[in-house]
């Protein structure tokens, strides 16, 4: 049965931009990649996309909604914090449009994509992966079919409660959450003296999460404004309200509403050691106190299917566990020192007080958005990580002025 069976070289699960970076990369090998999407998902997401996504993923400017050019924070006593983007600026996305055109890029090279929901991976006789999906609606009796296709390679790609992970990688149920919500609003037709659509603005307020922050980001006709939390008790959508009247949007017409888990800790192992590799949400690429995502599941996709390519190649598949140390080589520092920081200046309002304090300064601000911009930490001002450090210390004895 197993040979009449249709057979890909890869199947990539999920089509957000970790899944279709990687069906897209795998397709312009000349691998035969089936690229697996669930019907109408739509991730709650800032839509941020710094300089270097743009250039390494060759993301045209038509996709881009607003560009913003300043970030504003905004501290518990309503202090006010603007801080340039000096020589460029970070684009804007709305996920919708922005994740279908990825998948359908990957389908422009070669990927055959297909409506599903991911069920299980079986094995046939010979040990190759079966995968088994719910297809979509039968018309007549109005419920999905089951369809199953042979994968000598499996991307997991289906988001933070990933199911491909659970399944097929040890470890995959340490994954830690923030839990997401955001509001899309039409943009004002009167804004305020105040309003700015090339500003991002990031409230950092225990009313509005007691442990991450809220958003106003611009996108061109709209606007995204949320929240997160790791408290499952504490009530996005109230505080997404609370937000919206602090921000004097109260009044703007809410478009939609999405709310989904978002990880805040790279998973420990991202493979099985045989033929499943994960990327993106799955894999718990998301970073800690910025909650950025979009970039870094992009780099997981195109690690994956480097790694799946290579498997594909050699028969090596240890090939596969390349995927995470090549992430964390590259951004793992990064990670942990965001991790800290949120540990830190985000648990109490005092502190959130000082943090935005911080972010007055000059030093912080050019390291920060030059680390932000580059996907790097910046070592080419000694000097100024120095000052940095002193003044990071006055803050944090209490010797420092807010």
């Amino acid at each position: 049965m197993g040979a009449l069976m249709e057979t890909f070289d890869v199947v990539v699960i999920g089509g957000g931009p970790a899944g279709a970076t990687a069906a897209d990369d795998l397709a312009r090998k000349g691998r035969r990649v089936l690229l697996l999407d669930r019907a109408g998902r739509i991730k709650p997401c800032g839509g941020a996309i710094p300089p270097r996504l743009i250039k390494d993923f060759a993301i045209p400017d038509e996709l881009l909604v607003a560009r913003a050019r300043s970030a504003r924070m905004v501290s518990p006593a309503d202090v006010k914090v603007d801080i340039p983007i000096e020589g460029g600026f970070v684009g804007m996305v709305d996920r919708d449009v922005f994740d279908e055109w990825l998948r359908e890029r990957a389908r422009a090279h070669g990927a055959e994509r297909r409506i599903g929901t991911f069920q299980r991976i079986d094995r046939d006789d010979d040990g190759t992966a079966i995968v088994r999906y719910e297809g979509r609606p039968d018309k007549a009796r109005g419920e999905g079919r089951d369809e199953a296709v042979r994968a000598r390679m499996v991307i997991g790609a289906d988001g933070a409660r990933s199911e491909v992970a659970r399944q097929a990688v040890p470890g995959a149920d340490e994954i830690r959450y923030v839990f997401a919500y955001h509001e899309i609003v039409r943009a004002p037709e009167q804004p305020g003296p105040d309003y700015d659509g090339t500003r991002c603005d990031v409230y950092y307020r225990g009313t509005l999460s007691p442990d991450f922050y809220g958003w106003v980001f611009p996108h061109g006709q709209t606007m995204s404004i949320g929240t997160g939390s790791a408290d499952k008790g504490f009530s996005l959508r109230h505080a997404t309200g609370r937000l919206r009247d602090a921000a004097g949007l109260a009044g703007t017409e809410t478009l939609r509403r999405e709310g989904a888990p978002i990880p805040m800790k790279p998973l420990r192992r991202w493979d099985n050691g045989r033929d499943v590799v994960l990327a993106g949400d799955a894999s718990g690429v998301v970073a800690p106190a910025s909650g950025e995502g979009i970039y870094y599941a992009m780099v997981g996709g195109r690690l994956a299917a480097e790694a799946a390519d290579a498997v594909l190649a050699t028969g090596n598949a240890r090939a596969l566990a390349t995927a995470r140390k090549r992430f964390m080589k590259e951004h793992g520092r990064v990670f942990w020192v965001l991790g800290i920081m949120q540990r830190f200046w985000y648990s109490s309002d005092k502190r959130r007080e000082r943090f935005v304090s911080i972010c007055k300064d000059r030093d912080v601000q050019q390291l920060t958005f030059d680390a932000y911009m580059n996907k790097r930490l910046v070592r080419n001002k000694p000097m100024a990580h120095v000052r940095i450090f002193f003044k990071d210390m006055a803050h944090l004895l209490g010797l420092a002025r807010v």
